[in-house]
C-alpha cells in the first residue's frame, strides 16, 4: 500500500519487501498524450501505426539483440516523443528522499542488522572465555 501524499510520484516498498518501487505516472501520461497527439494528421497516424505494428511484432516474437530498442526508438521518432523525464520541485524532492530512505530502511534493514545482531550459538563459549581472560596487550611493537 502506498502511503505517499502524492502516489503518482512516489517511492514504496515492493510486495515482497525485497525491493523498492518508483511510481511516476506523469511519464506514462505524457507518453500517451504525445503518441495520440500525432494521430490528428492522417500521414503521421499511418506512420505511427506502422511503427507500433513493428513494435508489436518484435514484442510478440523472439527479438534479436537491439531489435526491441530499435523498434521503441522508431515509435518515439515517428510520434515525435520527448525524452521521458519529470521535473521535480524542491518540496517533492524532500518528500521523495524521505520515502526512499524509508524504503531503504525496510528493504535492507534485515540484511545489514543480521550480521551484527545474530551470533552463532557455538561462539558463546569463546566469547565468555575471552571476556573472562582477555588477550594480553602488546606493549612493544618488537615484542611477540
Amino acid at each position: 500500500m502506498n502511503h505517499s501524499s502524492k502516489p503518482g510520484l512516489s517511492f514504496n516498498t515492493g510486495a515482497n519487501a525485497l525491493h523498492g518501487v518508483l511510481r511516476v505516472d506523469q511519464i506514462r501520461n505524457e507518453t500517451l498524450i504525445q503518441l495520440v497527439a500525432q494521430w490528428s494528421d492522417p500521414d503521421t497516424r499511418d506512420a505511427v501505426l506502422d511503427a507500433l505494428d513493428e513494435l508489436a511484432a518484435v514484442v510478440g516474437g523472439v527479438a534479436r539483440e537491439g531489435e526491441l530498442d530499435a523498434a521503441l526508438d522508431e515509435v518515439e521518432d515517428v510520434a515525435g516523443m520527448d525524452t521521458a523525464q519529470v521535473e521535480v520541485t524542491m518540496p517533492d524532492l524532500r518528500r521523495l528522499l524521505a520515502e526512499l530512505t524509508e524504503v531503504v530502511r525496510r528493504t535492507s534493514g534485515r540484511f545489514t542488522k543480521g550480521a551484527a545482531q545474530i551470533k552463532h550459538p557455538s561462539h558463546a563459549a569463546t566469547r565468555r572465555h575471552l571476556k573472562a581472560n582477555p588477550l594480553p596487550e602488546q606493549t612493544d611493537r618488537r615484542a611477540s
